[in-house]
């Protein structure tokens, strides 16, 4: 129905979360209607964005510096640190406007299903903060996905951090079951964010 390289093109569009097969077409037409430089232009975008993001080498959140601005924020409070699944959720507590903290994204949740060890995140960075901030008061909150994943990565969090001079909370669990935390609107996040509970 379609010459080849549009139906490549759709099949690239298909490749983005969220985007089926109907959306990836209406995508695919769209470039043909856009300017050859709004093309160019975005195509240039798109190669620098993963040329140039990165992980901060502290938190491990997406930065396109060595440190993300976040860890650089002198305001924020250095002795709390909420520990998420992936920068999606970090942006998501940004929206709340109320978390002065800071962050450790793991980059994923134990999940032995998908050959998912402890090894695989990034728990160790998180032991060394800790371990550089330990005796100051220090609280970690565990924001994780209230699944089995979440929940196994949340007990061997706890476990690992018990021998270390830490207050740790988690979030409350008026988040439903099963749901994502950057798909939460900023007022349930930010109710479950002050009604943590120690774990």
């Amino acid at each position: 129905m379609y010459p080849d390289i549009i139906v490549k093109t759709i099949e690239s569009f298909k490749k983005f979360n969220g985007i089926g097969e109907k959306t990836a077409e209406r995508l695919a037409l769209s470039v043909l209607e856009m300017s050859k430089e709004d093309v160019e232009l975005f195509s240039e975008y798109i190669v620098e964005l993963k040329k140039n993001i990165n992980r901060c080498n502290i938190c491990g959140h997406i930065t396109d510096n060595d440190v993300c601005n976040i860890c650089i924020n002198k305001f924020r409070k250095d002795n709390i640190i909420c520990v998420v699944e992936d920068y999606k959720s970090v942006i998501m507590f940004e929206k709340t406007g109320n978390y002065e903290g800071k962050y450790h994204v793991l980059n994923g949740v134990i999940s032995p299903i998908d050959g998912i060890t402890p090894d695989e995140l990034n728990i160790n960075s998180l032991i060394e903060r800790i371990a550089k901030n330990s005796g100051n008061d220090t609280e970690i909150i565990i924001a994780l996905k209230p699944s089995i994943e979440g929940e196994a990565t949340t007990l061997y969090l706890k476990k690992i951090l018990e021998e270390y001079n830490v207050k740790i909370t988690r979030l409350s669990y008026g988040i439903p079951m099963g749901v994502e935390i950057d798909y939460l609107d900023s007022i349930t996040l930010d109710r479950a964010l002050k009604d943590r509970k120690d774990i």
